[in-house]
């Protein structure tokens, strides 16, 4: 088991990424808030010996979109209706900002990781493939066909980072 301080300075520096990663999946502020826990819990528990901050880091990555995929294949999950079909958007973000988000939701399932870990998280190619446990020239197919998918929804260029 964690240390308080161990788990407060996660908690100060991962917060913010746990929680767009999981509204990127689930769409829905209770099952945030809920995987939120259940992530920093797992943190809290867990006896893995970190080699530094950016294995940590990968590891909280990797936990919460497990945790994430796990909530949206249960069965509960799976035979019931949300009353908030659409996904709740910030009303402070300006119209372009809102049509991107919404594109990058709209992305296939396998192509959202890739494309949040590559331009929100800043990793690379190599590391978001060591995260997710893909080949590296998979990670740049899924980036290539992902901003193509982009840019026909968008009706443009898209930025190229």
């Amino acid at each position: 088991m964690r240390s308080e301080e161990s788990v407060n300075n996660a908690i100060a520096q991962y917060s913010d990424m746990i929680r767009r990663l999981c509204m990127l999946h689930l769409k829905n502020y209770a099952d945030t808030e809920d995987i939120f826990q259940t992530v920093f819990l797992k943190y809290v528990l867990s006896s893995v010996s970190f080699e530094n901050q950016e294995h940590e880091k990968a590891w909280l990555i990797r936990v919460t979109i497990n945790a994430c995929k796990d909530l949206l294949k249960s069965f509960f999950r799976s035979r019931t209706v949300s009353i908030d079909q659409i996904a709740e958007q910030p009303a402070d973000l300006p119209p372009d900002n809102r049509e991107v988000l919404e594109a990058v939701l709209s992305l296939p399932e396998k192509y959202k990781d890739v494309v949040y870990l590559y331009y929100y998280e800043e990793y690379t190619a190599p590391q978001i493939g060591r995260i997710l446990g893909k080949n590296v020239n998979t990670i740049y197919t899924i980036l290539n066909r992902s901003k193509k998918i982009l840019r026909d929804k968008l009706g443009g260029d898209v930025y190229e980072a």
